[in-house]
């Protein structure tokens, strides 16, 4: 006699499939976003941490290395075999190398013990440093163009302000034998940048624009100096390295250290 065995599994028409169920598309769209928007997050922590250091931390680390090259400059300057004698003062060329600190440079509008130790050289690891002076241009006090390069944002950001320049703003090159006053040029009483001499007080140019830093500024290539000029540049707009903003100034005055122990009257009464 037959018996059914019982055995407690359902029936089915077919093979019983085991695992994960099938993911919806909805699931998947929403994986792909999160995923998406994790990325976006860490990218944005990213930019903002270069951003941190490009403000911040360069400013710090540049602050720390003016303040080496300005002892260092103390030391050398100290040595009384350096300073030329009152009365013999008319300045000259200086021997350094790439890197190396000679001048300081000082600029009453942008604040009232405003300094920076101008190094040699405008390269990338030059500039990190402080203000570096175009290669091949006028030393202090010379016939030509003194042309020094800052950072606008960044590495101490020693030219941020430098679009509050003012016709007859001084700007002092201080150096080893003594100080240098150049007049940034224009119209002091119209505050008209516009000159005579048809240099611009202050201008903005293409970074292409290399005329600016030439013997006498703005001039054709080859053409001989007509004066003792200073010229800075800069990024321009800030945050940006589209253009470049230039001041040009004019050497009014020079003293020796001798008789300038302290310096110019340009440094207090401007």
């Amino acid at each position: 006699m037959g018996s059914a065995v019982q055995t407690g599994w359902p029936a089915s028409s077919g093979p019983v499939r085991y695992g994960r169920p099938r993911r919806q598309r909805g699931d998947l769209a929403r994986t792909v976003a999160r995923g998406i928007g994790q990325t976006l997050v860490t990218a944005g922590l990213v930019v903002l941490l270069f951003v941190v250091y490009q403000l911040w931390v360069t400013d710090l680390l540049t602050a720390q290395r003016q303040g080496e090259l300005s002892d260092e400059l103390a030391e050398q300057w100290g040595d009384p075999t350096v300073a030329a004698p009152g009365g013999t003062f008319l300045g000259g060329p200086i021997d350094v190398a790439i890197g190396d600190p000679f001048a300081v440079l000082h600029v009453p509008r942008l604040g009232e013990d405003w300094s920076r130790v101008v190094v040699e050289g405008t390269g990338t690891q030059e500039l990190e440093e402080g203000p570096g002076h175009y290669v091949d241009t006028a030393m202090p006090g010379e016939q030509g163009n003194l042309s020094i390069a800052g950072h606008r944002v960044g590495r101490g950001s020693p030219f941020l302000d430098l679009d509050q320049m003012r016709p007859g703003d001084p700007i002092v090159v201080e150096t080893a034998e003594g100080w240098f006053t150049y007049r940034v040029l224009g119209d002091p009483a119209t505050g008209e940048f516009a000159d005579p001499s048809g240099i611009p007080g202050q201008h903005i140019v293409s970074p292409a624009e290399v005329a600016v830093i030439a013997p006498t500024p703005n001039a054709a290539p080859g053409t001989p100096p007509t004066g003792a000029y200073l010229t800075l540049t800069t990024c321009h707009p800030k945050y940006s390295a589209q253009q470049r903003l230039i001041i040009h100034a004019e050497l009014a005055d020079a003293q020796s250290r001798a008789d300038a122990p302290d310096g110019p009257a340009a440094l207090r009464a401007d």
